[in-house]
């Protein structure tokens, strides 16, 4: 078992699950159980993926964690974008957050190419 706390990956996914709480914050309040849950949702998906797959004990076992944090990864970017669409929260934090889950895809592909090796 890998102390998950210690990956790069998951102290960055913790770091977008965290912003995507406060930048939903600012949705209307319409939105809550809509666009801002899904959200939320799929960011908290990221480190709790990562997570989990580092209790596994084979790659491949390991590997497919990795796969669905990263295809939750661009479950946000793809909502982020819809949320800047129809000009949902603060576009500073909105960028930001992008640019984290940007980081975070290719950390993630990068770390999933090394264990495979």
């Amino acid at each position: 078992m890998r102390n998950f706390k210690q990956l790069l990956i998951w102290q960055k996914g913790f770091q977008i699950a965290v912003k995507s709480f406060k930048l939903v914050s600012s949705f209307p309040k319409e939105e809550k159980y809509s666009l801002s849950s899904q959200i939320t949702r799929a960011a908290v998906s990221i480190p709790s993926n990562i997570a989990e797959g580092s209790s596994r004990t084979s790659s491949k076992e390991y590997n497919r964690f990795l796969e669905i944090s990263l295809g939750s990864s661009f479950e946000v970017e793809t909502q982020l974008l819809i949320a800047e669409a129809v000009n949902f929260g603060d576009k500073e934090k909105r960028d930001d957050l992008l640019k984290d889950i940007d980081e975070e895809q290719k950390m993630i592909m990068s770390f999933m190419s090394k264990l495979q090796q």
